[in-house]
């Protein structure tokens, strides 16, 4: 007998393949992209609409919380679908009988701080009680509705195309294992969560972006495998390039993980065209939250659904991972 697993919810291959036989067996051809929104024409606009549940331990972290990054989870993914113009959102909160309310006032305050920042609105929700053991605290899911002229998938990139990511990676996932496990380098890592809808429009503004991706559940390798999958291309990475704070090196180290599978909810990895790649760095670079903005390799013909790590001293495969190092994180 077949049952689900944790992995099945971790972004990963294991997802894909639960997604692709179970619930998109007889979808829409949207839901079989499995982009991180689906795009529907409309006029001369299109529709960009997506939906994310969340839940996390602990509920606040270093950086943020679950009320961020709810907001900023969902403006995020229609931002890498190209839509910066967000209409609206939902938000539907599932309490779990016993919880404070004073957090749930806290969590409140941070969702409304962060629809101030991102520019959006709460437009509808609804709110659910479960009794107390049935739910682990609180989850919250948020759906958004936004329309673009320009909409970008993670399936475009072509053979030539220069890999940008727009910072540092694995602060969240990192921020959030640390303070889960009461590590002494809680106070240097913090989590990356945040709106990036400014961040993409400027680059979007300045040159061809071809494909977009924000690297959450299965981080940056996730990320690129994914893309170079859907596009048919190989990808090379120059890891000298990738930009890696010391306290996540410091911590990933600890735990014994690859930083490059780890989860953020800050960042973008952008294919852009290599004509304009110094352009939408710099574009990105004027940005507070893509300070650390790198090309970090190329779209290639070899090895075509592959992603080519060059360590400097040798190459070896990126792979996915089939299951998520640090469940519970986003």
């Amino acid at each position: 007998m077949s049952i689900i697993e944790l992995k099945h919810g971790a972004g990963g291959p294991a997802m894909r393949l639960l997604i692709d036989s179970v619930f998109a067996s007889g979808g829409s051809p949207e839901q079989r992209k499995m982009d991180d929104g689906a795009v529907i024409p409309f006029g001369d606009t299109s529709i960009v609409l997506t939906t994310d549940s969340h839940v996390i331990t602990p509920l606040f972290f270093p950086g943020g919380d679950i009320g961020r990054l709810a907001v900023a989870g969902t403006v995020n993914d229609l931002a890498v679908m190209g839509a910066t113009s967000v209409l609206g959102l939902s938000c539907a909160v599932i309490i779990e009988e016993g919880l404070d309310r004073q957090v749930l006032e806290r969590v409140q305050r941070s969702i409304d701080a962060t629809c101030a920042e991102a520019g959006v609105r709460i437009v509808t929700g609804d709110t659910k009680v479960m009794r107390r053991g049935e739910l682990d605290g609180l989850i919250i899911n948020t759906t958004g509705v936004g329309c673009t002229s320009r909409p970008v998938t993670d399936a475009g990139l072509r053979p030539g195309d220069r890999i940008i990511v727009s910072g540092s990676i694995g602060d969240h996932g990192m921020a959030v294992m640390a303070s889960r496990d009461g590590m002494a380098l809680d106070d240097e890592l913090r989590s990356d969560v945040a709106p990036i809808g400014k961040m993409v429009a400027a680059a979007l503004a300045v040159g061809e972006v071809v494909a977009m991706k924000d690297p959450t559940r299965g981080g940056l390798a996730g990320a690129l495998c994914e893309m170079a999958q859907k596009a048919g291309v190989g990808i090379v990475i120059d890891a000298s390039r990738v930009p890696v704070g010391a306290a996540v090196v410091g911590a990933a180290e600890l735990y014994g993980i690859d930083p490059l599978h780890v989860a953020n909810e800050g960042k973008v990895v952008f294919g852009v065209a290599a004509a304009d790649a110094d352009g939408v760095l710099g574009a990105l670079r004027a940005d507070p939250l893509a300070g650390q903005a790198a090309i970090i390799g190329e779209a290639v013909i070899d090895r075509p659904g592959e992603v080519v790590l060059d360590t400097g001293f040798g190459r070896r495969l990126l792979r996915e991972l089939d299951g998520e190092p640090l469940p519970r994180i986003c």
